[in-house]
């Protein structure tokens, strides 16, 4: 005798009667504790410490999600983060997957004078060295696109008005002129993502400016007052060489946020580097670290290295003056001969080990200004995805 089928009520009633596995509650603790075991390489504190993290979150079926806003421009981390990060979170009990975002959001900060900002404008960042020769206007250019590369919005201003040299460094054909609003205002030029103005853009003439310092402070405020900025994270002014009348001017006039001083690392330029700390110090200005320019020679045939102009210079600058050394670079022909073309070394070769060390430098020197004072009746702080 065949069996009867089984008929529908049964099988609802023996589906009843198996019992359902629960799921594993995620615990909301062990969450923060996977988040935190993450710590900032630069500024050495976690993600909590920082305040970046904007969501935790888990769903019923185990999946979590996390939102983070770095307040540096972070882009080449932020893979790296989410990964760590992401693997931690799988680690807790009852989590299936885990999803990280990762933003940056750049604040205005404070300045420790009482002068009126600058419109269009959240933070200036002053580049200087106490001589000339060692490639201040090279790093500035070079810092100026390593933070467009981490994410940010970032203009530069030619304030060297002897020697302005940004418009070939960034490939602007001679004789091109800025656009004029109102008879007053000038249109930034664009190049390579960055907003720039110099002197050389506006002047008519090659003969050399035989002006006095007042002449040349003026000059410069105008250029950094009438040109129209366009909601820049960053502002790099590439600062006259020296420490005289005209650079002190300048400190005091233009409402720097921070200043980062370029040297070599011989003896004399090391002498002139601590003068130009001194003088930031004196006007109030934060010595946000200091950048060792030149620090070996690469030969281009072989590719040894020697410290032609010695060793540690900027190491033992920095620990004098309890302030930061952003990063060392080497004297290499590339750099140069990219530079001469318009086209620097962050942008020529983005992938290289000298652009890399550009944009390390770039990530520090944003992650130590996140650590003064916030402007809040500053510029409303824009968030960007780093993420990709």
């Amino acid at each position: 005798m065949i069996p009867s089928e089984p008929s529908f009520f049964t099988c609802i009633q023996a589906y009843e009667l198996i019992p359902e596995t629960p799921m594993t509650q995620i615990s909301q603790q062990a969450l923060e504790a996977a988040v935190r075991e993450y710590r900032d390489p630069y500024l050495n504190k976690d993600l909590y410490e920082l305040g970046a993290v904007k969501n935790l979150s888990a769903d019923d079926s185990g999946n979590v999600t996390l939102m983070v806003e770095l307040p540096y421009p972070s882009k080449g981390i932020a893979g790296g983060l989410k990964q760590i990060v992401a693997n931690a979170l799988e680690f807790v009990d009852g989590v299936e997957s885990a999803e990280v975002h990762v933003a940056q959001k750049i604040h205005s900060y404070k300045t420790n004078k009482d002068l009126p900002a600058v419109p269009g404008v959240k933070n200036i960042i002053a580049v200087a060295s106490g001589k000339g020769g060692v490639g201040k206007s090279t790093t500035a250019v070079n810092l100026a696109l390593a933070l467009h590369a981490e994410g940010a919005r970032v203009g530069i201003l030619d304030a060297d008005i002897y020697g302005p040299s940004i418009g070939m460094m960034l490939g602007v054909p001679e004789g091109k002129r800025p656009d004029v609003r109102e008879n007053k205002y000038f249109v930034p030029m664009l190049a390579h993502g960055l907003q720039a103005n110099s002197m050389a853009f506006v002047t008519t003439d090659k003969t050399p400016m035989v002006w006095r310092g007042p002449m040349v402070s003026g000059a410069v405020m105008q250029l950094l007052q009438q040109t129209l900025w366009d909601e820049l994270d960053y502002l790099i002014i590439d600062m006259p060489p020296g420490t005289g009348d005209i650079q002190l001017t300048l400190a005091r006039k233009v409402p720097v946020t921070g200043a980062v001083i370029v040297t070599t690392p011989q003896d004399i330029a090391l002498l002139d580097g601590k003068k130009g700390i001194e003088m930031f110090r004196k006007v109030d200005i934060p010595v946000l670290g200091v950048v060792e320019n030149m620090s070996v020679h690469i030969c281009s045939n072989c590719g040894h290295e020697e410290p032609l102009f010695g060793h540690g210079g900027g190491e033992r600058i920095a620990e004098e003056y309890e302030t930061a050394l952003l990063g060392q670079l080497p004297l290499h022909m590339t750099i140069r001969e990219q530079t001469d073309s318009g086209a620097p070394t962050v942008v020529a070769e983005p992938d290289s080990e000298v652009a890399r060390r550009y944009r390390d430098i770039a990530r520090r020197v944003g992650a130590e200004l996140s650590t003064r004072e916030r402007n809040l009746g500053g510029t409303i702080s824009s968030v960007s995805v780093t993420e990709h």
